[in-house]
């Protein structure tokens, strides 16, 4: 388990919502049953994140600060940061983020995905 792998597929999916490839990194990464539950309430399955990634906004520019590795076996780590997104004039998008991952076949996949969003008069704490 190393984070700096893990990091940098964290990195990759986030590149991929900056230019417009989500969808096709997403589903490649999930897991057949795995889930994304996002900011706002919504509880996305694999084949959900696709379509809602195909015509989805990218965002201009992201940061990922204070994360750590969580150990969950040997074949499973959860990635555990707080992220700032930007996109054209919005408010920045400030959450807490923890992507768990699974080894299957030899590589790292997507099992869980979570957003919890920071409200704008705290600062987040990973």
């Amino acid at each position: 388990m190393d984070i700096d792998e893990l990091l940098e597929l964290e990195h990759q999916g986030w590149g991929a919502l900056c230019d417009g490839t989500g969808a096709d990194f997403y589903g490649e990464i999930m897991t057949e049953d795995g889930v994304m539950i996002l900011a706002h309430g919504y509880v996305f399955d694999r084949q959900s994140v696709i379509s809602s990634l195909r015509d989805a906004p990218t965002w201009d520019r992201y940061e990922i600060r204070d994360e750590r590795l969580i150990g969950a076996g040997a074949e499973t780590a959860i990635l555990v940061y707080s992220a700032l997104a930007f996109r054209g004039d919005e408010a920045p998008f400030n959450a807490l983020m923890s992507s768990t991952y699974t080894r299957r076949d030899g590589r790292w996949r997507l099992a869980l995905y979570q957003q919890t969003p920071v409200p704008a008069d705290t600062s987040a704490q990973a």
